[in-house]
C-alpha cells in the first residue's frame, strides 16, 4: 500500500491520460474556430406587416348571395416601420459592454422618433379632412391617422400635451378635439392645431363618451361613474343639464336611468344615443333629453348585449353597436330589429375582433373600430340604403338578363326545331344510322 501510495512511477499514467483527453476536448474546438456560425433562422424570416392567407379586401357583410352592406377595407396598427432596416439592425457592442447590459446604439430608444405601434386603442373622432384620432390608454397618446396615405402622427404625453388616462375623443366642426380624462377629471380641449385651449372640470368625475351636437352647440360627456350623461354649451362649456339619475352606483335599471354607461351618439336630428353597458341595452333621447325608448338585452348571440361601449349612428340612422364581450359589431334600426353584424367569435383577422371597443362612422361612409388585444383600427365601408337599392336593382336585371340568354338557347335546342318535308325533325348532327339486318 505504501508503494503504491509514494510509488512516482504510478502517476506518470493518469497525467498522460489526463494530457490527452484535454488535447481531445480542445481539438474540436480549435477546429471549428474559424467557421462562421450558422445563421439563425429566425433571423432570415422576412420582416414587414402581417400577411393574411386571403384577400380580405373580398370580405363582405352579410355574404353572397345577398347585397353586401359592409365591407371590409384596411386595418391601421401605429406609425410606419421600416421593416428592412429593422431586419439588418444588429448591435454594435463589445462582449465586455454586453456583459455588462449596456446597450449599443442601436438598442436605444429615441422617444421622439420611435415608431410607436398602438397598444390599448379606445374611442375615435374624425375631423373635417377625413383624418381620425385614435385615444391609447396604454401607450399614453393620440394617434393621427391618413386612412388613404397611411401617414401617422402623434399627440404625446408629456410632449404636445398632458394626459392622465384618456379615454374618448370628438371634433366639432372647427377641428377642434375634445378628449376625455378619466384619471385627471377633465375634458381637455386642444386646438386646430393640437395646442392645448381649454378644459372642462365642472361636475365631471369619470368622463368616457363623448359627442358633439354642431347645430345646436351641446356637448354631451357621460360620465360612467355617476351613471350620467352630462350636457355643456359646446362654445362657452358651461354645464347645461344632467341625464339620468347620479349616486345610485350602477344599481338603476329604469328607463332614462343608466348603469356605468359608456358611448354616445347623436343622429341628424340631434337626438341622442347611449350605450347603457351594465344594463345591455341602448337608451335614446331627444335633443332636449327627454327619454324616447330603448331596447336591447343581455344575451350571448347576435342581437342580445354583453356590455356594449362603443355607438355610432350612419347615414340613414342606423345604430352601430359595438359589443366588448362577443366581439361583434352590430347594426339595429330604430326599432331595436338586428339588420346584420360583423364578428364571428374572438380573433384577430380581418372582420374579427378582441377586445371591441370603438365604433365611429365618418361622411365617406367608412366606419372605424377599435380593439384593445391586437391594439388596432379595422376600417369598413358602409353601403347605404340608396347604394344598396342600387345594387339590387343591377343584379336584378343582370338575372333577368341571363334568364333571356337561357330562354333563348333552349329555344333553339334539337328538341323545339322545326321538322322538314320528310317529317323528321332537324338535327344539326351526323345522319342517323340505318338498322342492319
Amino acid at each position: 500500500m505504501a508503494c503504491f501510495l509514494f510509488n512516482p512511477v504510478f502517476p506518470r499514467r493518469p497525467i498522460g491520460a489526463l494530457l490527452l483527453l484535454a488535447l481531445c476536448l480542445g481539438f474540436p474546438l480549435a477546429a471549428h474556430a474559424g467557421k462562421k456560425k450558422k445563421a439563425d433562422p429566425a433571423a432570415t424570416l422576412p420582416a414587414g406587416p402581417r400577411k393574411f392567407p386571403f384577400d380580405p379586401g373580398k370580405l363582405v357583410w352579410p355574404s353572397p348571395p345577398n347585397i353586401a352592406r359592409v365591407r371590409w377595407l384596411d386595418y391601421f396598427a401605429g406609425e410606419k416601420i421600416d421593416y428592412t432596416q429593422a431586419a439588418n439592425a444588429r448591435p454594435k457592442a463589445s462582449w465586455m459592454d454586453r456583459l455588462a447590459g449596456a446597450q449599443s446604439d442601436t438598442e436605444k430608444v429615441n422617444a421622439r422618433t420611435f415608431p410607436f405601434q398602438m397598444i390599448g386603442p379606445y374611442g375615435i373622432a374624425i375631423d373635417s379632412k377625413g383624418l381620425v384620432y385614435v385615444a391609447d390608454q396604454r401607450v399614453g397618446a393620440i394617434f393621427i391617422f391618413n386612412p388613404t396615405t397611411h401617414d401617422t402622427q402623434l399627440i404625446r404625453n408629456g410632449f404636445e400635451a398632458h394626459f392622465g388616462w384618456i379615454n374618448c375623443l370628438a371634433t366639432d366642426d372647427d377641428d377642434r378635439l375634445f378628449v376625455s380624462d378619466g384619471k385627471l377629471h377633465r375634458v381637455l380641449i386642444l386646438s386646430p392645431r393640437h395646442e392645448v385651449e381649454n378644459q372642462i372640470t365642472e361636475g365631471l368625475v369619470d368622463p368616457v363618451g363623448l359627442a358633439i351636437d354642431t347645430e345646436n352647440r351641446f356637448l354631451y360627456v357621460v360620465d360612467t361613474q355617476q351613471d350620467q350623461v352630462i350636457v355643456y354649451d359646446a362654445d362657452t362649456l358651461k354645464l347645461l343639464r344632467r341625464i339620468g339619475t347620479g349616486g345610485k352606483n350602477h344599481f338603476l335599471t329604469a328607463p332614462g336611468d343608466f348603469g356605468a354607461p359608456q358611448g354616445v351618439a347623436l343622429d341628424k336630428d340631434g337626438n341622442v344615443y347611449v350605450a347603457d353597458t351594465l344594463n345591455d341595452r341602448v337608451e335614446i333621447f331627444d335633443a332636449d333629453g327627454n327619454f324616447i325608448s330603448t331596447f336591447g338585452k343581455a344575451g350571448d348571440g347576435p342581437g342580445y348585449f354583453a356590455r356594449p361601449k362603443g355607438i355610432a349612428i350612419d347615414g340613414d340612422g342606423h345604430i352601430w353597436v359595438a359589443d366588448q364581450m362577443q366581439d361583434r359589431l352590430q347594426v339595429f334600426n330604430r326599432e331595436g330589429q338586428l339588420l346584420t353584424y360583423i364578428g364571428q367569435g374572438h380573433g384577430e383577422l380581418p372582420g374579427q375582433f378582441k377586445s371591441l371597443i370603438g365604433v365611429a362612422i365618418d361622411r365617406q361612409n367608412r366606419v372605424f373600430t377599435t380593439e384593445q388585444e391586437p391594439g388596432r383600427l379595422q376600417m369598413f365601408r358602409y353601403v347605404t340604403d340608396d347604394e344598396a337599392a342600387a345594387g339590387k336593382t343591377r343584379r336584378d336585371e343582370e338575372l333577368e338578363k341571363a334568364a333571356d340568354r337561357r330562354q333563348k338557347a333552349a329555344a333553339q335546342s334539337p328538341a323545339d326545331k322545326p321538322a322538314d318535308a320528310s317529317g323528321q325533325k332537324t338535327t344539326n348532327g351526323p345522319a342517323p344510322q340505318q338498322n342492319r339486318p
